[in-house]
């Protein structure tokens, strides 16, 4: 049994996703208590391409609800002084290309994060390269190598590649949770406040199926 490969439990998220945002304290629990268990693949879902069209004020006041409600809910930080300071574009692809490149480099994690804080945070806008070269350099990699590479073809066919694998699967948005296990994509109900919920979830499926 020790020889068999762990299933494999797909976490796809979007770095500029808000609820994946509210979700990471929890996110991060479930994967330490799951660690033995399943190996953990993450995917990008690609929320929205790449545009340098300013993002239209009913969705930028749609975001800002949604921003409240998740403050609400979960007790997420916020930094509303974005809205004002930043000129924001309903533009999430060049974030999910960063999260790609960083994987490469064992950095996808590190990567997200310094988006998400830089976004939610810190009112940077990481729609714009600038500012995801600033923070690829703050985690440790080339910046020069980045900058060539964020809209590089390649690059770009590997998140479209990414995206088609993603809307294959049985999910419902961002986040999502999907265990495969013996050749079967199951849902994994996603708790935003109890890491228990999907672990209990996952560990059933698991044994249901060995």
């Amino acid at each position: 049994m020790n020889n068999m490969p762990k299933p494999i439990l797909y976490y796809i998220y979007d770095p500029m996703c808000s609820w994946c945002w509210g979700y990471r304290p929890t996110w991060l629990l479930l994967q330490k208590k799951l660690e033995s268990v399943v190996q953990v693949n993450t995917m990008v879902g690609g929320l929205a391409e790449d545009s340098n069209v300013p993002m239209p004020e009913k969705t930028q006041h749609f975001l800002q609800q949604t921003w409240h409600k998740i403050s609400e809910e979960l007790g997420t930080q916020f930094n509303f002084d974005f809205w004002s300071k930043c000129q924001p574009k309903r533009s999430t692809y060049p974030s999910c290309r960063a999260a790609i490149f960083a994987r490469q480099y064992q950095k996808e994690q590190a990567m997200c994060l310094a988006i998400q804080e830089a976004y939610y945070l810190h009112a940077q806008n990481p729609s714009e390269v600038g500012t995801l070269i600033k923070l690829a350099t703050s985690i440790g990699l080339d910046g020069d190598l980045f900058a060539q590479q964020i809209n590089s073809d390649k690059l770009k066919q590997q998140l479209v590649n990414e995206i088609a694998k993603v809307r294959a699967m049985p999910i419902q948005g961002f986040p999502s949770l999907v265990l495969a296990v013996d050749g079967e994509l199951i849902p994994i109900r996603l708790d935003y406040k109890n890491w228990q919920t999907s672990y209990d979830m996952i560990l059933t499926m698991i044994h249901h199926k060995s």
